[in-house]
């Protein structure tokens, strides 16, 4: 029932603008390809203005609510119980809007027969919220679940040890940084691992699932208030990249600029050039 879709990451870009793929040379040598973004002229004048969020996944950590025992078959559901933590079956709700991605991101990219989708709880109360704020027609119906007692708290340790890490690396930089993200990614992954061969103290693919949802649920709501006062939202890519189309001097004011996790980091560049990533 769980698969690596029902993480909801977003991966969209505007309808109305241009995405390909194109070669780049890092200073090594090695050719990587990389994305470029032409805005049409009827967006008006603007710059590409790239956010990234710092430490979605373990900041995610810090409230993801999960269930710590098995889960159960809890069958259909009224109402979705808060005192709850699983997934759940659900019909994918409609959603009209060309300014921001479906809330349930590449999910609904593969539905049943029945266009219903497994998702996990952090959508569930996404969805909810979007309801009861009057963006979606009605809360999802619950055809099917598995759940348990539900725990917000079970990764905060875990939370708070990486980002006080992080606080003492991310100025030292260099190895021992990267050394840190690689150690944390490795981590995270523990929980589902790829391999028959990595060895984990635990296997659970809804804690696994359940985080990066929390993730992508985070950075899409975080998104959607600055689209709500006003500002264009071209991609959100991933559960950490934003881009938005502010004319110069203006971009959106809703992000904390800085190191910390949650905080961003910022540029700008003109349409039609080519999108740099961490390794470049």
């Amino acid at each position: 029932m769980i698969s690596e879709d029902m993480d909801g990451e977003p991966r969209w870009i505007h309808p109305d603008v241009t995405l390909t793929r194109v070669p780049y040379t890092r200073a090594n040598g090695k050719i990587v390809r990389r994305d470029k973004i032409d805005v049409p002229d009827s967006f008006g004048a603007g710059v590409l203005c790239l956010i990234d969020r710092n430490g979605s996944y373990p900041s995610a950590c810090s409230a993801v609510p999960l269930a710590p025992n098995k889960l159960l078959h809890t069958g259909p559901l009224d109402a979705f119980d808060k005192t709850q933590a699983g997934i759940c079956l659900i019909d994918i709700p409609k959603w009209t809007r060309r300014d921001m991605p479906h809330p349930l991101g590449r999910l609904v990219g593969r539905p049943d027969e029945h266009g219903r989708v497994w998702v996990t709880t952090p959508h569930i109360k996404q969805l909810e919220r979007l309801a009861r704020e009057g963006h979606l027609d009605g809360a999802p119906h619950i055809h099917d679940s598995w759940t348990g007692k539900a725990n917000e708290s079970l990764f905060k340790p875990f939370y708070e040890a990486t980002r006080k890490a992080r606080a003492e690396l991310v100025e030292a930089g260099g190895e021992p940084y990267k050394a840190y993200k690689t150690r944390l990614s490795i981590a995270l992954r523990l929980l589902w691992p790829k391999r028959a061969e990595q060895k984990s103290p635990f296997w659970r693919p809804d804690w696994r699932m359940s985080m990066v949802a929390e993730a992508s649920v985070r950075h899409w709501t975080t998104a959607f208030k600055p689209v709500q006062a006003g500002h264009v939202l071209i991609g959100l890519r991933n559960v950490d990249q934003s881009i938005f189309w502010p004319p110069p001097g203006t971009p959106p004011g809703t992000y904390w600029i800085g190191t910390a996790f949650g905080e961003v980091k910022r540029r700008f560049i003109e349409s039609g050039e080519i999108i740099l990533e961490g390794d470049d």
